[in-house]
């Protein structure tokens, strides 16, 4: 009876359209992408050393990698769920900016991350990385709150999506926070560089299930019927 009564509640309460949400956060998603390459700045030339220079710059170059490809990630998930939104509650809305509040963080730890690595200063190199890991965990938590509210609540969701969809989403956010903070543990106990190249990697394979596990070929390939 409690439970039917919670329902019958927030079924009251006041809904919107998607529409100003998706608008709102691809205009954040922008400006934090442009920001990113703010950092690729020109190094200081000597005659005759602009190659060697540029060479340097690689921690830069990484970072810059990195991060694009993780805010990337993050507007191709944002597109795959809005997809499946019929109706925002403030909620739901609050859950978004939380999003969007994590990911507009990126910028800063991508600074610092290039600009120690390429000091050559191991403890900063560590503490640097440290960070990076901590704001891409905290993202993804970000998102797992954001699939949690979808899943509490399928009657925000068109009538074609699966009640389940965003219980797999959520464990997917679930793991992401969990691979940003064991990569960025391999960087602070190892090689810093090597959290950078894990960091790389892990928006690819999200990027690629931004709509599903069951979007991958390995997954989704269907067995020929049986003769």
């Amino acid at each position: 009876m409690e439970t039917l009564v919670a329902r019958r509640r927030y079924e009251e309460v006041p809904r919107s359209d998607t529409a100003r949400a998706e608008a709102f956060s691809d205009g954040v998603l922008a400006i934090v992408i442009t920001l990113l390459v703010l950092h690729l700045k020109p190094p200081p030339i000597a005659s005759g050393g602009l190659l060697a220079q540029l060479l340097n710059q690689w921690p830069t170059y990484l970072a810059y990698v990195a991060s694009y490809l993780y805010i990337a990630v993050v507007w191709l998930n944002h597109k795959a769920a809005f997809q499946r939104i019929k109706a925002m509650t403030r909620g739901l809305h609050w859950a978004n900016l939380g999003v969007l509040f994590s990911t507009a963080l990126l910028p800063w730890p991508t600074a610092l991350v290039s600009e120690a690595i390429a000091e050559d200063n191991p403890p900063d190199d560590r503490v640097a990385v440290g960070l990076y890991a901590l704001i891409g965990a905290m993202l993804w938590v970000s998102w797992m709150i954001f699939f949690h509210v979808l899943f509490r609540h399928p009657e925000l969701l068109k009538d074609s999506v699966e009640e389940t969809f965003f219980l797999g989403e959520r464990l997917r956010a679930f793991a992401g926070a969990l691979l940003y903070a064991a990569a960025g543990l391999v960087g602070v106990l190892t090689i810093p560089a090597l959290a950078l190249a894990i960091f790389v990697l892990l928006p690819l394979f999200y990027g690629l299930t931004s709509h599903g596990y069951a979007q991958l070929p390995v997954f989704g390939r269907r067995l020929p019927p049986k003769q």
